[in-house]
């Protein structure tokens, strides 16, 4: 069978992905997925460069190589607080790569088609005796590359689905492209976190997809290859401002539908390259994101579509006041609670990934069970600006898995809890998600942390933080404040607990 070596190991390289995806459903079979997915890509690579269209070793291997050294210089310097910038980056590169297969696709079609003209053919004729099938001279056929021999067997009508799902790459690709770029900046502080549109908001994203689909119809209709060029910048244009239209709160929605997005594009590429593993792949990630995107979206009480539209985050009206006063307590008085304390509930934050305190809790915890007290974590779904950026923060902490419960089987029990410590969290136990309708996270579920007998905030200052949105929990009568860096003020509480 021809390419029956690179056809059995994409076949093996796509079973592993599937398995490294199953099995980053739980933090104990996390660690072997993500050496199923290295294993999975490693073949893949090495299957692609000695199958079809090999060739070009020296390049190869150059960027190879050069891809390895940057993956382990981000992999070793790039801190847990930078991964959600990090991944929103990389999905940029995948819309990238997207877009520029698809003109390189369009260059060779049109390459290809002056070649049949060249030779007094016509493209697209249908055969079936090998390279006389397509009416180029054998010698000629030789001549083109591995993409070219193979946009030259296609018929007419393969053509004209290639070109549909060229353009298909493109426009997912761009708007894939400048969505992760804002998403980058908005999570790394480069960008405005706050929700803006320009005049004319949603009007002007549907002005735009109108004027991709006259354009990609164009194309389709023979206009030429300028109208993929306006395409790709209405496309461009259109993930900038659906990005720009979403707030800070809601980021970790946008990386988990941009990743969905980045699969879509890759599989896009895998048609027009015709690799079956990209499209399995790229079909893999855009969906496992679409799922994981809806299941943040009820969490948070989001439309899903709203997401895909983008432009949501801002307030529907004027808020409620937030009347009193914001009390601090100091390490002694914190510990004081916790030696009387039965029951302990954490709930971290973005704030302990930035004050990389994660070691500090799990220390604290450590020495509280040793008092035999009951603590817990409750993870809120989308605590953190990244999916499971608070679960691998405390697994790489060491705490143990069955104390981390999610807020569905944890949000009960705060009204039994002696002493709820929250640190670096701010939308995620704020009490105007039940109580104001015009608060910008109106109906989100959120972790009922007021409930407990007595909430200490570990917080660096007053300021309402990343999405802008005051709390009403800072200001409660059971809530006391325990400024400062979070790592530095768990190293005084834990001096002062025997």
């Amino acid at each position: 069978m021809e390419n029956a070596f690179t056809i059995a190991a994409y076949v093996v390289a796509g079973i592993l992905f599937i398995l490294s995806l199953g099995g980053l459903s739980g933090q104990e079979s996390a660690k072997r997925a993500v050496w199923y997915g290295i294993a999975g890509m490693a073949v893949a690579v090495l299957a692609t460069l000695v199958g079809p269209g090999s060739g070009l070793w020296l390049v190869s291997l150059v960027l190879i190589a050069g891809g390895a050294a940057v993956g382990y210089q981000l992999a070793t310097r790039v801190e847990m607080t930078q991964m959600p910038e990090l991944v929103a980056i990389m999905h940029s590169l995948v819309g990238l790569a997207a877009v520029f297969v698809g003109f390189n696709a369009d260059l060779m079609i049109n390459h290809v088609a002056g070649v049949y003209d060249a030779a007094g053919q016509v493209m697209g004729a249908v055969g079936t005796d090998g390279v006389s099938a397509i009416g180029l001279p054998k010698e000629v056929h030789e001549g083109l590359s591995a993409f070219g021999q193979l946009i030259a067997k296609k018929s007419g009508v393969e053509i004209g689905i290639l070109r549909v799902e060229l353009v298909l790459g493109i426009w997912i690709g761009a708007v894939t492209f400048t969505g992760s770029v804002i998403a980058y900046g908005k999570l790394a502080g480069r960008v405005d976190s706050a929700a803006n549109k320009l005049p004319g908001g949603h009007l002007l994203n549907i002005a735009a997809a109108l004027g991709s689909v006259v354009l990609a119809g164009l194309y389709l209709g023979g206009a030429g290859s300028w109208t993929l060029v306006l395409l790709t910048l209405l496309a461009l244009f259109i993930g900038y401002h659906l990005i720009m239209g979403i707030g800070g709160a809601d980021m970790p929605v946008v990386v988990s539908m941009l990743n969905s997005y980045s699969g879509w594009a890759a599989a896009a590429i895998g048609f027009s390259l015709g690799n079956d593993l990209l499209i399995v792949v790229g079909a893999l990630v855009g969906s496992s994101g679409a799922i994981l995107s809806y299941i943040m979206c009820k969490a948070m009480n989001r439309s899903f579509i709203s997401v895909i539209l983008g432009g949501f985050g801002g307030p529907a009206g004027e808020q409620m006041a937030v009347e009193g006063e914001q009390v601090a307590i100091e390490a002694d008085g914190v510990a004081n609670a916790l030696e009387e304390a039965d029951s302990v509930i954490i709930v971290p934050g973005y704030g302990m990934a930035v004050a990389q305190a994660q070691n500090a809790v799990s220390d604290l915890t450590r020495k509280l069970r040793a008092k035999g007290k009951d603590v817990r974590f409750a993870i809120h779904p989308v605590a953190g600006r990244l999916p499971g950026h608070m679960n691998v923060l405390l697994a790489e902490a060491k705490v143990p898995y069955d104390i981390v419960l999610e807020m569905d089987e944890i949000n009960d029990d705060f009204p039994d809890t002696d002493v709820v410590i929250v640190i670096g969290s701010n939308d995620i136990v704020n009490p105007a998600a039940q109580d104001d309708p015009n608060s910008p996270i109106a109906g989100m579920p959120v972790l009922e942390v007021w409930k407990a007998k007595q909430v200490f905030v570990s917080k660096r200052g007053q300021g309402t933080g990343y999405s802008g949105i005051e709390n009403p929990l800072f200001f409660k009568d059971n809530t006391r404040m325990f400024y400062g860096d979070a790592k530095q003020s768990l190293d005084k509480l834990l001096g002062l607990i025997e």
